[in-house]
């Protein structure tokens, strides 16, 4: 229950940032704007090669596999560039006051390769990940290959979420990212950040609530004006879009509330691993203050 109390007190926190430099969250609404439009027309290919080639063919297949992996890296190179743009924000936000989108902007144009290799890395991780998945229909051990795609989907995610600040703040790239979210796991701040601050309890409860909340609002909008229209085809196109347009606008809102806190909390995480690490080479004895927001996550009883 902590570890909720302390969550909510972080996105409040990160929040407030946010409403105080509204820079901060611009790269997570473009996010999911190009995200969505690169969806829409992935899936035409996908769609197109699925009837044309057919699903039972192996060359139908094997186009719909290469199709679904570049759709895959497409995504993960459209989040991690502007979600690299959300980090060297905040790092600006914290360390001056101002997060500067064309600072922002340029950095990542800067580090853009080194964002490429983190997304294809991650892709790799996926596919291998939905491979053991698949095997794990077919055949014995299906417990176990769930198990290994489970955490190794988990690691690399939290890993990702580390490397990310240390291309955009240090200029690594992906081997020294990798290092650096190996030394912070050492360090043993990202055991602490995860058990102490239940960001991802937080975010993912708010991601249910708004979900079902949305479903309800929807289906109760769209009930009412088929209603309205006595049943009639019009109505019933109008209230399954109105209700469907209810439903995704609730989902849109709570994946922009889930991807700029996570960004903050792990962009806060990061700056603090550094300082701490810094303290430690320079021999202080003293204990070093994570930034704020985070701190005062952690100051709750």
């Amino acid at each position: 229950m902590q570890s909720l109390t302390r969550g909510w007190s972080f996105l409040q926190q990160a929040w407030q940032m946010a409403f105080r430099d509204r820079d901060l969250l611009k790269p997570s609404i473009y996010a999911l704007i190009v995200s969505s439009i690169i969806t829409i027309l992935g899936l035409i290919p996908l769609i197109a090669a699925g009837l044309l080639l057919g699903e039972g063919t192996g060359v139908g297949q094997a186009v719909m596999a290469a199709t679904g992996a570049l759709l895959l890296f497409a995504q993960y190179v459209v989040s991690y560039v502007f979600s690299g743009m959300t980090v060297y924000l905040i790092y600006g936000y914290l360390a001056e006051g101002d997060g500067r989108l064309d600072a922002a902007w340029n950095k990542m144009r800067r580090e853009f390769w080194d964002i490429v290799s983190l997304a294809a890395a991650s892709t790799f991780v996926k596919l291998v990940a939905n491979s053991l998945r698949k095997r794990d229909q077919r055949g014995g051990g299906a417990a176990v290959r769930g198990l290994l795609a489970g955490i190794m989907e988990t690691m690399w995610t939290e890993a990702s979420y580390l490397i990310l600040p240390a291309i955009m703040i240090e200029d690594a790239n992906l081997p020294a990212g990798i290092k650096r979210a190996t030394q912070i796991v050492k360090g043993n701040l990202l055991l602490i950040g995860v058990s102490t601050v239940g960001v991802r309890w937080v975010t993912g409860l708010i991601g249910f609530v708004s979900g079902m909340v949305g479903l309800a609002t929807g289906a109760a909008a769209g009930y009412g004006i088929i209603a309205a229209s006595s049943s009639s085809t019009t109505g019933l196109i109008i209230g399954i879009g109105v209700g469907a347009l209810i439903f995704f606008g609730f989902v849109v809102v709570s994946s922009l509330v889930n991807s700029y806190t996570t960004t903050a909390y792990h962009t806060c995480l990061f700056l603090w691993a550094r300082d701490v690490e810094k303290a430690r080479a320079e021999g202080q004895a003293i204990a070093v203050l994570a930034p704020a927001p985070l701190q005062a996550a952690l100051s709750r009883a």
